[in-house]
C-alpha cells in the first residue's frame, strides 16, 4: 500500500478492496492492523501537537477520509470515509471471518447499533460491546480478549480514539482496530449522515 504525505501526515493511496484484502489476509496470518480516518481536523491536530502526530503515524493504514485531503493531493483518486469502510467490512463480514466488537458511544447507542447490524447482516458476529464511559480499562481489555473478537472498532472521537488503539492493541487478542468516530451513533439511527 503506497502513502503519501500531506503536512508530515501520511495518508494511504488506497481502495477499500485493497483494504478488505489486507484486513482478511491478517486475520489469516493473526497479526495486527489499525486504521485511522484522516481528515482536515486531524491534520490540523497532528501539526500541533508531537504526541497526535506520533500517534497517527503509529497506524498501519491511513485512509484519506475527507474531501479536503484527496483535493489536497494529486496522488489520491478517492475519498474513503470510516462510515463506508465499517459498512463494507459489514458486507463482507463472511469472507472476512470477522468476529466483531464494539467500543463506544452511550450503552443505548451502542446497544441499537448492534441490533440493527444484526437485522441487517444475515449471520453477522457481534461478539461483545461495551460503551465508551467505562472507567476500568483492565476490565475492557478482559471483555474484549474474552469474545473472541478480531476486529474491533473504536467509536469515541478523535483523537481519543487513536490514542486508545495506540495504548491498547499490542494488549488485546483482536487483529483489526478501527476507530469510526460517530458511525454508531448513524447505525443505531441517532444521527443521520
Amino acid at each position: 500500500m503506497k502513502t503519501t504525505y500531506i503536512l508530515q501526515v501520511p495518508v494511504s493511496i488506497t481502495s477499500y478492496d485493497e483494504i478488505i484484502d489486507t484486513i482478511t489476509k491478517t486475520i489469516e496470518r493473526k497479526q495486527k492492523y489499525s486504521v485511522v480516518s484522516i481528515n482536515l481536523n486531524k491534520i490540523i491536530k497532528a501539526n500541533e501537537s508531537a504526541e497526535v502526530m506520533k500517534i497517527i503515524k503509529s497506524f498501519d493504514c491511513f485512509i484519506p477520509d475527507g474531501i479536503s485531503v484527496v483535493r489536497a493531493s494529486k496522488e489520491i483518486n478517492d475519498r474513503i470515509t470510516g462510515i463506508d469502510l465499517f459498512n463494507k467490512i459489514c458486507d463482507e463480514h463472511e469472507k472476512i471471518g470477522a468476529k466483531i466488537f464494539l467500543y463506544g458511544a452511550k450503552q443505548e447507542i451502542v446497544e441499537t447499533a448492534k441490533n440493527n447490524l444484526i437485522r441487517k447482516y444475515n449471520n453477522i458476529q457481534i461478539v461483545g460491546i461495551e460503551n465508551g464511559y467505562v472507567k476500568d480499562n483492565d476490565y475492557l481489555i478482559n471483555k474484549i480478549n474474552s469474545s473472541g473478537a478480531n476486529i474491533v472498532f473504536i467509536a469515541m472521537g478523535s483523537p481519543k480514539q487513536e490514542r486508545w488503539i495506540y495504548e491498547n492493541k499490542n494488549k488485546l487478542n483482536a487483529n483489526i482496530f478501527i476507530g469510526v468516530g460517530g458511525t454508531f451513533d448513524i447505525i443505531s439511527g441517532k444521527l443521520k449522515r
